[in-house]
Order: structure tokens, then C-alpha cells, then sequence
């Protein structure tokens, strides 16, 4: 009896493997590469990164977009205002007053118009990162506007990350989740403007970013990516590429400081590429600009 079981058994375990859904084993290496990169180290800030970002005004630039929608490009603008402030830790918003408690972070809020025939889109992501300290992004939210409704996610990091979003779609409608956290793609944007030479490279996890989910209707998970920098004379390129889900993000950066952001291109599965071109970049303390006085600033901007 003993013999036929030495001699069965390893025929078993072949037949039981061969049983497993080999999305289960995907998934499975997927979660043990779904590690924390980032040790939370402090960072010692050059004066002249104090002396560029606490000049008590936002950098504002306007690029030129050609964004894929539908299955065809279309024409639009895009702005990238970034600023530093104060952030609470508990409740994750912008402290109204100082306090030793308060994270000073980078953020980025990025802005996206364009038509899509007779209706317009209208996107906006805004990005929290802490720039003393080596850590994920403090928060991240998203909303995208358009004439069949609008949708909302947002990020906090807490012990994970906990994400909320809020859907017109029939089975997108209203749901929370908790990952892992990892890297997230929204945050590479303000590391770029940080320090760059933080830039994950090689392979990674990445949750990509709320607005390809939303465009692409996908749920909101983390994918296998690939990393690299390219220096140039000038500019550099990161190069984010997603193989199994056949889309690539490439953003060009100034090889100084500040590492100002020239442009962008994102390739689709479809084989469409949205492009972004830097129209006109200004510092300015905008939140003080609202009267119709300053309606040239905008034209400044070439928007």
C-alpha cells in the first residue's frame, strides 16, 4: 500500500496543480510583488528648492493636448499648477493655520479640457505628496465632468490605502476598497519636481492613474510596470510601461532644478498617443487673481 501511494502521489499533486486557475497564480505573484518602496526617510530640502517653492506663488503651466477619446484624438488644453502648503495629517486638507503638526507637501493639481463632439470633457486630479520625508502620496482625488454625468476617487494613505469612488455607470455606482500601497502613478509627477533621482525604475507595482481607470472603465487595481530614465542633454524622459494592460506614459522633465515639466505623451491600447506640449509656464500667487481685472493672465497662458 505505502509503494502505491509513493508511486500515485506525485500524479496527484501534478493533477491538482493542473487544476489551479492560472488567474489565481497571477494574482497571487502579483500580491507578493505589491510591496511598500518607500521607507519614509527624511529628505534635506537645498535651499534653492526652499527658495523656488516657498516664494509664497504657484507654477503654472499650460500645455497644448491632443487627447484620445473614443477612439479618436481630439484637441483641448491642459494646465499643471504646482504649489506647496500645509496639510493636516487626520483629516488629510489644507491647514488654514501653522502648526508643527501640519505636512508640508507638493501638490499638483492637473487639469484637462477638450471637446468630444458636441459635449466637453472637463478632468482634474490633485496629488498631495510630503516633501520632508520620503513617503507615498498623502492623498490623492479625482473627478471627471461631462455632459452624461460626473464621477469622484479619491485616495487617503492611511494604514493602506483607502480609496472611495462614486460612479453615474451601472456597476461603478458607490464603493470602497483598501490596497496595499504601492507605488501610484499620480504621485511620480511631483517626485519628478522633488527629486527625480527617487524615480522607481525596473520592475514595479504601480496603481496607475484614476483617470485611466475611469476612461477605461476598468476596476481600480494595481498592475505590473516597468520604470526607466533616459537623460538627455537637456531633458529627460521617464517611461512608464504597462505590458498587460498595453499602455505606456512618458513624461519629459528639465535635467535642472526645478525640473520643470515640458510635455507628455500616453499611449492607448488602441494605438491612438494623447500628446501634451508646453504652450507657456508663469509663477504667479493666482489664488489672488480671481477679479476681471486679471482675465489677461489667462490669455498669458495662451488658454
Amino acid at each position: 500500500m505505502k509503494t502505491f501511494l509513493a508511486l500515485i502521489l506525485p500524479f496527484i499533486f501534478i493533477l491538482i496543480s493542473s487544476c489551479e486557475d492560472p488567474k489565481e497564480k497571477t494574482l497571487a505573484l502579483h500580491s507578493e510583488m505589491t510591496v511598500e518602496p518607500i521607507a519614509g526617510k527624511s529628505r534635506t530640502l537645498s535651499e534653492e528648492f526652499k527658495k523656488y517653492w516657498y516664494a509664497g506663488t504657484a507654477e503654472i503651466t499650460s500645455y497644448r493636448l491632443t487627447q484620445e477619446r473614443y477612439g479618436e484624438l481630439r484637441e483641448g488644453t491642459s494646465v499643471n499648477i504646482f504649489v506647496t502648503e500645509d496639510f493636516l495629517p487626520g483629516v488629510q486638507v489644507k491647514a488654514d493655520r501653522s502648526s508643527e503638526k501640519n505636512i508640508p507637501v507638493l501638490k499638483l493639481n492637473q487639469t484637462k479640457k477638450y471637446l468630444t463632439g458636441i459635449y466637453p470633457y472637463s478632468v482634474m486630479t490633485s496629488t498631495f505628496s510630503p516633501v520632508k520625508t520620503r513617503d507615498h502620496a498623502i492623498k490623492i482625488s479625482h473627478s471627471m465632468q461631462e455632459w452624461c454625468g460626473h464621477v469622484y476617487v479619491q485616495l487617503n494613505n492611511k494604514k493602506q490605502f483607502d480609496i472611495e469612488s462614486h460612479s453615474y455607470f451601472e456597476g461603478e455606482a458607490d464603493f470602497k476598497t483598501s490596497l496595499t500601497k504601492t507605488w501610484t502613478e499620480n504621485e511620480l509627477w511631483n517626485l519628478i519636481r522633488i527629486n527625480p533621482d527617487e524615480l522607481p525604475t525596473g520592475d514595479i507595482t504601480v496603481l496607475p492613474s484614476f483617470e485611466f481607470s475611469r476612461m477605461s472603465h476598468k476596476g481600480i487595481n494595481t498592475y505590473l510596470a516597468t520604470g526607466n530614465v533616459v537623460k538627455g542633454n537637456s531633458v529627460s524622459t521617464y517611461t512608464l510601461s504597462y505590458p498587460n494592460a498595453n499602455r505606456e506614459l512618458v513624461i519629459h522633465f528639465n535635467n535642472e532644478f526645478p525640473f520643470a515639466i515640458e510635455g507628455w505623451e500616453e499611449k492607448h491600447p488602441n494605438g491612438l498617443t494623447s500628446t501634451a506640449k508646453k504652450i507657456k509656464r508663469i509663477q504667479t500667487a493666482y489664488w489672488g487673481q480671481n477679479s476681471n481685472k486679471d482675465l489677461f493672465l489667462r490669455d498669458s497662458l495662451g488658454i
